[in-house]
């Protein structure tokens, strides 16, 4: 009995709708959402990847034998 009452009282509500008007609907949603899911998705697997990346620069060989002090070299 409420399910038919809440019914009569939508119908005025949907004819003042325009018919003409486009909207994204249920469809748009679940891509919207599906989209959002993926994102998400991404930028939680690029945190965990960043956090294992080492910053630390080894230093370069051939730079450090090449490299001589500054007292060295004013003598």
């Amino acid at each position: 009995m409420y399910a038919t009452q809440a019914l009569t009282n939508l119908v005025p509500l949907a004819e003042e709708l325009d018919k003409n008007k486009v909207t994204p609907g249920v469809l748009g949603f679940i891509v919207f959402a599906a989209l959002a899911v993926g994102v998400w998705a991404l930028m939680k697997s690029m945190n965990r990847h960043m956090g294992r990346v080492n910053f630390e620069e080894t230093p370069d060989p051939a730079a450090e034998k090449s490299a001589e002090p500054v007292s060295a070299k004013r003598k």
